[in-house]
């Protein structure tokens, strides 16, 4: 059957799915394995833009804050009360019930050195864990999917997006996740004729062509895992009530998938609004509202059927603002930032670090006290029983949430 140039593209697409080089290619009905993986759910929140956690996790007995913020600044009363000295943006109540339940952790001030103010450069450092100064092309969550592949890999919906586009954070050199916007779509598309067609036929051949192979084998893997993700959204509906917002819709997709037993060990999810160099109170506002009542109906989710010990939320966002408002009531491009990890089981919940310095600045921006690499060793070690040496490539000390 004849293939439009279209067409291909489309089906090139896929590829985001796996990334085995002819070398790796064995017996199909051999390559996949979940076997190092425990059982543990990590989802990762993305807060695309760089949000400004100053207005977050609010010192309102700080008048350094206040006086850096004439307009911005909070007041207490528009806060949610979490100490002595800090509150919560009231538009995160949803957030502040996971901290009054001890279910919530929050750590201030976490970046990494020499610091990068560009959206696209802080994010591709956030994703794949490299130092400022170096360009690495695989991510830390790909690079963990590669580590399951001792002798066998795990299958391309070990690791989700919720996405039409997979991001960097999910690429490995021997594996990729999966994007996908919504199970049925992804389900659709690989009904297509030619793809089963490819997918039934499919036998590696290593003296073959390696371009045909990769897009042989991709095709294949694709189609069981987006056979094998509709069939588990079918399983569990939820009855939680999710914000019509996109963000709400696509934690319930991931909520409906952990719901029903999905073997999926990490999702991956973005919500984006929060570069706010102008008139931020209103945007910031909507946007943290958005995030928050999904994440609180989706623990909810998550408790009602059994999920929540066994499933951590991990939210951050590329870098944070800096201290000062600027001329248009907004803020522009900072630094170091607050980090959220939610869960069912965590070793010590609550703030985690002392407050941001806001007398001790970089050129006025925050001066970050906590690797962000620290976290994300911390989960992979802890949380995933993986070898986060290996896959950050050198070591990090481990926070105490988990």
């Amino acid at each position: 059957m004849a293939i439009k140039r279209r067409e291909f593209l489309k089906y090139s697409a896929l590829a985001s799915a796996s990334a085995l080089v002819p070398e790796f290619l064995r017996a199909f009905g051999n390559s996949f394995d979940l076997k190092n993986t425990n059982g543990k759910i990590l989802v990762v929140v993305q807060l695309s833009g760089g949000n400004d956690g100053l207005n977050c996790v609010v010192p309102f007995r700080n008048d350094a804050y206040y006086k850096a913020r004439p307009q911005l600044g909070l007041k207490k009363e528009e806060l949610i009360s979490i100490g002595d000295e800090v509150g919560l943006n009231s538009r995160l109540s949803g957030l502040a019930d996971l901290f009054h339940d001890g279910h919530l952790a929050i750590i201030n001030s976490v970046g990494y050195p020499n610091p990068n103010r560009s959206h696209f450069r802080s994010t591709d450092i956030w994703q794949s864990a490299s130092d400022e100064n170096k360009i690495v092309n695989t991510g830390w969550i790909g690079r963990y999917l590669d580590a399951t592949c001792s002798g066998t890999c795990a299958k391309p919906h070990a690791a989700v997006e919720i996405d039409d586009t997979l991001s960097l954070a999910l690429k490995g050199d021997e594996m990729k996740g999966l994007a996908f916007r919504e199970p049925k779509s992804l389900h659709l598309f690989a009904q297509n004729p030619m793809i089963r067609n490819v997918a039934a036929d499919y036998h590696p051949h290593a003296g073959g062509n390696p371009s045909a192979e990769f897009l042989n084998k991709t095709l294949a893997e694709t189609t069981q895992s987006a056979d094998y993700i509709y069939e588990h959204s079918r399983i569990f509906k939820s009855s939680g009530i999710y914000p019509q917002h996109e963000f709400g819709q696509r934690m319930k997709t991931i909520a409906e998938l952990i719901c029903s037993g999905s073997e999926t060990s990490i999702y991956y999810v973005s919500l984006s609004g929060f570069d706010t160099h102008a008139f931020q109170k209103g945007q910031q506002s909507r946007v943290l509202q958005a995030y928050a009542d999904s994440i609180s109906v989706f623990c909810r989710d998550l408790k009602d059927n059994h999920r929540f010990d066994d499933t951590v939320i991990l939210t951050f966002s590329e870098f944070g603002r800096r201290v000062e408002q600027n001329a248009s009531k907004g803020t522009d491009h900072g630094t170091a930032n607050n980090v959220y990890i939610a869960g069912g089981k965590l070793a010590k919940a609550g703030v985690l670090n002392a407050l941001p310095d806001l007398e001790n600045l970089d050129s006025g921006d925050l001066i970050h006290k906590v690797d962000f690499r620290q976290v994300y060793a911390t989960l992979l070690d802890r949380f995933l029983s993986a070898n986060s040496e290996k896959i950050l490539t050198r070591k990090f000390d481990h926070l105490d949430f988990v």
